[in-house]
């Protein structure tokens, strides 16, 4: 491990960062490098040329033999391609060789990767392009690249390339605003996100014995264990030894990487935990994440353990989010969602506020939809997890300062100012005077929001899109309304009062699983999409199609396309866990079960035999309940069966995902309420998989 003393000279020491730049780049290279990542200006060929060169020779020192062109396709991982850095010589030997053309460019078949019917197999070419705003980086002696991957009609297949699309129209659109407020110098406004990333650990050796895990990522079946959470003692205790080496491997390997990997605890529930970086510039940020979660699923398996990234791999204990905390930041370090000291500074503040706001409130469908998939589903709702129904938190006191603006009344502070925008002096809102709620799906936190509901396995890129997008269109709104008007300051306080009387119905501080919010939800017209299917079935209402296309940051044909991989995802996902849950029960729990009960049956036919009881109630009343538990379970793996095969499916995606959300998913609730219940009765030495006991208190 990196020793404490060494570690300033170690962290990114594997990556192509800007002063390793400077060090390799000849200077005026390394100005064009530096104006490509500060201002998303292009390279020219020859550029990359040199740039290549010296990021050959820099990862040849390092021991790298090959690169690769490091994307991220539709099937929520990484994907990679590796080529060495060899060439032949005429005298049948070699050289090392590294092109401009191959550090901006590469080649996949776009077809074996989802598309929804954007490539076909006889149209298979697809792109990688370099993202040379976020650094290469050298693992297990190759060079990685990050880059975009796009079909051959320049359709983008991954979540990279309308990410960084987003983030340029949000980028645009905050400027304009900015201008308005005298900032002439400000000429890029980035998004930046921390992403909190929430993890189980578990024995590799009780994992290879789960088929539910190993296939599906999550158990089908188990019985909760005597102990749960119940306790609290597992938030923030003490770090088992191995645990702790695993956590110290991690920070070792990220730190080489340049990933700013910062805080480690143990989470709620047994064997979660959780790792936190500081903040980065958000496709960065999310590039980041993608390293995180590969490198502790790579190192779990080091030290004989597995990292399930799964947003509820066990049932009746906390699942695991991936908390997004998001903000927006000039290029010279201002950051838009924090409180100024000055009536100007919080009116600006208060403007990129309430275009939240209404972002928030305008596409709650989509922030919805962005989260949607079968594991998320599992987890939403309940155990610390937000509900489904998107609302936004602020806070009693900045919750009060915007009622007073929105009435023009006094504001209860120690100046009792008039909430007059740009009249009257505004009181500084400082940070973190309210509570936080653990419930709630996106709350303010201070300067940035906190966005909950993002699942532990999904690529944070999904949520984001979506938040600089909607957020981007309201900028755009807001900054036609100003530049026409006669006089800013009364333009700028009937904005700001008009939408937060247009959008404060988003705005909720209790508590999130009280029934009481589901039926006020629905009369402040909150959409409420319990599943993933239900969800979905909105990806392409016309408002959000505008949203997309106007700002530039999907097509029409890439909308339809994604809305037909996330559904044929789903659809997916679910025939996965039926058919594991079907042979799981079929093939090793009823048989067990039954050998049990003939074990049962014989004890009682010789012992009354033998010794002419008239009763065993142990064993009678232990195969009573295996008869009538078994008897269901069976029954229900029928229904289930006969859903999962029944040549009366739906066909299209969209209809199979309803029919797989409302028939396939309930079934196996169902089937697991009757498989858990015969755990319980059954020896531990007999059922055919570790136990949640085992699973979550193991001991090392």
């Amino acid at each position: 491990m990196t020793e404490a003393k060494n570690l300033t000279e170690t962290f990114g020491s594997m990556v192509f960062d800007e002063a390793t730049m400077k060090s390799k780049l000849p200077k005026e290279t390394f100005r064009m490098m530096q104006a490509s990542l500060h201002y998303g200006k292009r390279l020219d060929p020859e550029t990359a040329s040199v740039v290549a060169n010296a990021m050959k020779d820099w990862a040849i020192e390092r021991g790298a033999t090959h690169y690769t062109h490091w994307f991220q396709p539709m099937t929520g991982i990484t994907a990679e391609k590796h080529d060495s850095f060899i060439s032949p010589t005429s005298d049948g030997k070699i050289i090392m060789e590294f092109s401009g053309k191959e550090l901006t460019k590469g080649e996949s078949d776009a077809s074996s990767f989802p598309s929804g019917g954007l490539r076909a197999t006889f149209e298979a070419r697809g792109y990688t392009a370099w993202d040379p705003t976020s650094f290469a980086f050298i693992r297990d002696n190759t060079l990685y690249i990050p880059t975009a991957f796009c079909s051959f009609g320049g359709e983008a297949l991954d979540q990279k390339t309308p990410l960084l699309r987003s983030m340029e129209a949000l980028s645009k659109q905050a400027v304009r605003v900015l201008r308005l407020f005298g900032n002439t110098t400000d000429t890029t406004v980035k998004t930046t996100v921390g992403c909190e990333q929430e993890y189980f650990i578990v024995p590799l050796d009780l994992y290879e014995k789960r088929p539910d895990l190993r296939f599906c990522g999550r158990t089908l079946v188990g019985a909760k264990a005597p102990k749960g959470q119940e306790m609290d003692d597992h938030y923030f205790g003490t770090i088992r030894p191995h645990i702790k080496a695993f956590m110290a491997e991690i920070d070792d390997e990220l730190w080489k990487l340049g990933v700013l990997a910062k805080t480690e605890h143990n989470e709620a529930a047994p064997a979660q935990h959780e790792l936190a970086p500081i903040f980065a510039t958000t496709n960065i940020a999310c590039d980041h994440n993608q390293l995180i979660m590969d490198v502790m699923q790579k190192v779990a398996r080091k030290h004989g353990l597995v990292c399930l990234l799964h947003e509820k791999p066990f049932y009746g204990v906390n699942g695991s989010g991936k908390h997004n905390n998001w903000s927006m930041t000039t290029n010279s370090g201002i950051n838009l969602l924090e409180p100024g000291e000055t009536p100007h500074d919080n009116a600006q503040f208060l403007l990129f506020l309430v275009a939240v706001i209404k972002a928030v409130d305008k596409y709650q469908d989509m922030l919805r939809i962005s989260v949607a998939s079968a594991g998320n589903d599992h987890r939403l709702g309940a155990h610390e997890a937000p509900p489904f129904i998107v609302s936004m938190f602020l806070g009693d006191e900045l919750t009060a300062i915007l009622e007073a603006i929105e009435t023009d009344s006094l504001y209860d502070a120690r100046d009792r100012e008039m909430m007059r925008i740009g009249v009257h002096v505004l009181p500084k809102f400082p940070k973190d005077t309210t509570d936080r709620n653990r419930t709630s799906p996106f709350a303010f936190t201070g300067n940035k929001f906190e966005f909950r509901m993002l699942g532990s396995s999904a690529s944070p890129a999904s949520c984001n899109i979506v938040i600089n997008t909607a957020v981007a269109q309201v900028l755009k709104e807001f900054a036609d309304v100003l530049e026409a008007a006669d006089d800013f300051g009364t333009a700028l306080h009937d904005l700001i009062r008009d939408t937060i009387k247009e959008h404060k119905r988003i705005l909720f501080n209790g508590n999130g699983y009280d029934e009481s919010w589901i039926h006020e939800a629905a009369e402040r017209g909150l959409s409420n999409y319990r599943t993933t299917p239900e969800a979905l079935s909105h990806y392409l209402d016309e408002k959000n199609i505008r949203l997309f296309v106007d700002n530039k940051v999907f097509s029409e044909t890439e909308l339809a396309a994604r809305k037909e991989i996330n559904e044929e995802n789903y659809c997916k996902v679910i025939n996965i866990e039926a058919q594991t849950f079907i042979n799981m029960v079929r093939r090793d729990i009823l048989p067990a079960v039954s050998s049990y009960k003939k074990t049962l049956s014989d004890t009682i036919r010789d012992t009354k035999s033998v010794a002419c009881w008239d009763a065993l109630p142990y064993e009678e009343e232990t195969l009573a309940l295996l008869n009538k538990y078994s008897a269901a379970a069976f029954h229900t793996l029928r229904t289930l069966e006969n859903a999962v095969s029944s040549p009366d499916k739906p066909k299209k995606n969209g209809a199979l995902a309803a029919y797989c959300g409302e028939i396939i998913v309930p079934l196996m609730a169902e089937l697991r309420c009757e498989v858990d219940a015969l755990e319980p009765v059954m020896p531990r030495e007999v059922w055919p998989y570790p136990a949640y006991g085992d699973l979550l208190f193991y001991t090392k």
